[in-house]
């Protein structure tokens, strides 16, 4: 689900995100079963499909809106995100120091209906193209085997 998280204001609206004032994240929540795809492995997919070493920045857009963020429900999803930043840190994968911060999970506000499914109802878009199609090809390719 498309939504926003990690901010100070109720019931936010897209607009009232994307002017950088709430405190919020565009993020996803995703329900996921670990025993077909474990915590940590959805974790990596994170780490190893966008930039994690840029600060407040996602493709050209640029704000606290779109920094890179894990927002863990328990202890042990903080651990398990801890250790996967660390192994890719000590991988090196990355010429730049990872900036993504992990916090405890506050309120999940669903984004509006025109942003759920938005690459499916709009992958011609300019941004789909530029942004979301790179990170696609990244992840078909390092994670092939789990693709059906």
């Amino acid at each position: 689900i498309s939504g926003y998280t990690g901010g100070a204001l109720a019931n936010p609206t897209y607009e009232q995100v994307c002017e950088g004032t709430t405190g919020h994240a565009e993020a996803i929540q995703i329900t996921f079963d670990a025993d077909i795809l474990p915590y940590e492995r959805l974790v990596e997919i994170f780490f190893l499909t966008h930039d994690p070493t840029t600060p407040n920045r996602q493709g050209n857009d640029v704000g606290t809106q779109y920094r890179s963020e894990i927002f863990y429900q328990d202890d042990e999803q903080r651990a398990a995100a801890e250790k996967v930043r660390d192994m890719i840190t000590a991988q090196k994968v990355y010429d730049g120091a990872i900036v993504t911060h992990i916090t405890k999970a506050t309120t999940f506000y669903p984004a509006e209906s025109y942003h759920q499914r938005y690459y499916e109802e709009h992958s011609d878009q300019p941004y789909c193209q530029a942004v979301i199609n790179p990170k696609l090809a990244k992840f078909r390719k390092r994670f092939a085997e789990l693709l059906k």
